[in-house]
C-alpha cells in the first residue's frame, strides 16, 4: 500500500540493479507478476488479448506478458505502434519472445481483441502526449474491449493529478510495486479504473503510504482497567456562535461518541441550549480564551467561528500553550505555525489551503500530497488536507492517503464531526501521527458503512455520529481476523 513518485521509481530500480538484480530479472518479474493477477480475473482461453507496447519499459512490462499469455495458451498478439523498443532489457526480452518462435506487429489496428493492454508509456510519461501517441490512445478508448493498463494509464501523470485528454480510460490498472501518486489526483485518478497492485520483489522504502489502522492502536480499544472519565482525558473544544450553534455541536458529538472522557464547549451563551439539546453529556465555557496552564488534554478550534480578530486573539494563545490543538474553518489562515509551542494539527478544505497558501484550487487539487506535505514540514505541523482521498502530511515528510469515506460526506457539517473525532482520539492515543490517521480513517468509514443502505446524497452529518460504534466494531474485527 506504499505510494512512490516517478523518480524514487527509477532509483529504486537503479539500487537493485547495483545490488546485483539486473534489470531484465526486474523486468521478468513485472511480467509474470501481471500475468498471473490477469489470468486471475480473466478467463485466458476464453478472451482475446492485444498488448499495444510503447519503447521503453513499459512496452519490456508488456513484452513479457505477452510471453507468459502465449505459453499459456492464450491468444495474444503483441504490437508496437510507436516503433521497436529502445531500452536494453526490453530489446532483450523481445529477442527472447522472437526466440520462441513468438511474431508481433506495428501497427495495432491491424487486429482486435476482447481484452486490450495499454503498455505504452509507464512512470516516465511527459505530457501533452505526442501527435503519435494520441492516434493510439484514442484508438484505444474507441474499442469495445476491457482496457487495461500497466502502472498507469497512459496520458496520466504519474506525479499529479494531470492527465492529457486523450488519456487511456483503463477499466483496470496493473500498479507495478506501490500506488503512483496520480491515483489518488484528479483528473488523473479518474482514468485509472479498478487498481490492482502488483508485487515485483523489491523492498519497500517510502514515507507515503495509503492508510489502514494497526490491530494494536489505542484509539479504538482501551487494554487497562480501572477507568475512569479522566482516563480518556478532558477536551475543550471552542466552536459555535449564538447564529452558528450546528458547528459545535456536531464537533461535540463526535468527540464524546468517539469516547472522549469529558468535552467542555466554550461558546456563546446563545448556543448553550442547542448545543445542550445534542450533547448532554457536554460541560460549557462562557468566557474567551485559554489560560497558558490550563488542565484539559487536548484543544479544538475553529468550528463554526468566523476569522476575525477573535479568532485570532485565540489560536495565538492556543499555539503558547503545549497541549496538542486542532485547528479548523475559522481558525485557518494565512498565517505562521512555526513557532507552535505545540503539537498543532490542520484540517483545511482546498479553499482554505489555497487561503492558507496563497495557490489557486486548481493547482492543490493535482498537487495534493506535494503542497501538503510541503507546507506541514515548512511549519513543522500535521495537515490534514480535507476531499477525496483526504491527504494527511507529518513535519517529518512522511503521510497517508485515506482510501475510506465516498460523496456523502459532502456537506457542510462532515468537517466539524471530524474535529470532535480528532479531538477524542489526539486524547485516547499518545501517538498523535497514529491518532490523527485514525480519525481521517474512522470519519470515512461511518460513509462507507451508510452507503451499504442508503444512497450516499442522503447522509446528513448529524447522523455521522450514530454511525461511529458500527465502525468501530467493524474496524476492530477487522484487526483481529
Amino acid at each position: 500500500m506504499y505510494i512512490y513518485k516517478g523518480s524514487e521509481i527509477k532509483q529504486m530500480d537503479q539500487n537493485a540493479e547495483e545490488k546485483g538484480l539486473p534489470a531484465f530479472t526486474l523486468m521478468e518479474a513485472a511480467g509474470a507478476g501481471l500475468f498471473k493477477n490477469i489470468s486471475a480475473s480473466y478467463n485466458i482461453k476464453k478472451h482475446s488479448f492485444l498488448i499495444v507496447a510503447g519503447k521503453g519499459n513499459n512496452g519490456g512490462d508488456g513484452i513479457v506478458l505477452a510471453r507468459h499469455l502465449k505459453q499459456a495458451g492464450a491468444d495474444c498478439s503483441l504490437y508496437f505502434p510507436l516503433g521497436l523498443p529502445e531500452t536494453g532489457p526490453s530489446i532483450s526480452h523481445l529477442q527472447y519472445y522472437e526466440a520462441l518462435g513468438y511474431s508481433y506487429g506495428t501497427d495495432q489496428k491491424e487486429k482486435t481483441a476482447t481484452v486490450i493492454v495499454d503498455a505504452l508509456l509507464g512512470a516516465g510519461t511527459r505530457l501533452p502526449l505526442s501527435a503519435q501517441v494520441k492516434q493510439c490512445t484514442d484508438w484505444i478508448n474507441a474499442q469495445k474491449a476491457h482496457r487495461l493498463s500497466i502502472d498507469l494509464p497512459t496520458g496520466s501523470a504519474s506525479d499529479s493529478g494531470d492527465c492529457d485528454n486523450s488519456a487511456v480510460q483503463a477499466d483496470k490498472t496493473y500498479i507495478l510495486h506501490g500506488y503512483k501518486p496520480s491515483r489518488f489526483l484528479y483528473p488523473a485518478a479518474a482514468c485509472y479504473g479498478e487498481s490492482i497492485l502488483v508485487d515485483i520483489g523489491l523492498p519497500h522504502e517510502s514515507n507515503w503510504s495509503v492508510y489502514e489502522p494497526s490491530r494494536t492502536t489505542a484509539s479504538f480499544s482501551y487494554s487497562g482497567h480501572n477507568a475512569h472519565k479522566g482516563t480518556f482525558g478532558h477536551g475543550l473544544l471552542i466552536a459555535g456562535t449564538g447564529t452558528m450553534p450546528g458547528s459545535a455541536a456536531l464537533a461535540a458529538l463526535g468527540a464524546v461518541s468517539c469516547g472522549a472522557g469529558k468535552i467542555t464547549v466554550q461558546t456563546d451563551k446563545e448556543a448553550v441550549p442547542v448545543i445542550a439539546s445534542h450533547v448532554p453529556e457536554a460541560m460549557y465555557d462562557l468566557g474567551t480564551g485559554i489560560e497558558a496552564d490550563h488542565s484539559f488534554d487536548a484543544l479544538a478550534a475553529g468550528c463554526g467561528r468566523a476569522a476575525d480578530g477573535k479568532m485570532d486573539t485565540i489560536v495565538r494563545l492556543l499555539l503558547q500553550q503545549t497541549k496538542p490543538a486542532v485547528f479548523d474553518a475559522g481558525a485557518l489562515g494565512e498565517r505562521s505555525w512555526k513557532k507552535a509551542s505545540c503539537p498543532v494539527i490542520l484540517t483545511p478544505h482546498p479553499g482554505e489551503f489555497s487561503r492558507m497558501t496563497g495557490k489557486s484550487v486548481g493547482h492543490i487539487q493535482k498537487n495534493r500530497l506535494e503542497e501538503a506535505s510541503a507546507y506541514a514540514v515548512e511549519h513543522g505541523v500535521t495537515v490534514v488536507l480535507k476531499g477525496e482521498y483526504t491527504v494527511t502530511a507529518f513535519a517529518d515528510g512522511s503521510g497517508y492517503i485515506n482510501a475510506t469515506g465516498n460523496e456523502g460526506l459532502s456537506k457542510g457539517g462532515s468537517g466539524d464531526t471530524l474535529t470532535g473525532i480528532l479531538l477524542a482520539l489526539i486524547m485516547r492515543n499518545p501517538d498523535v501521527k497514529t491518532a490523527v490517521a485514525d480519525a481521517v480513517y474512522l470519519h470515512g468509514k461511518c460513509a462507507d458503512i451508510w452507503k451499504r443502505t442508503y444512497p450516499a446524497q442522503a447522509m446528513r452529518p448529524l447522523g455521522i455520529h450514530q454511525l461511529i460504534p458500527d465502525a468501530i466494531n467493524e474496524l476492530i474485527k477487522e484487526a483481529n481476523e
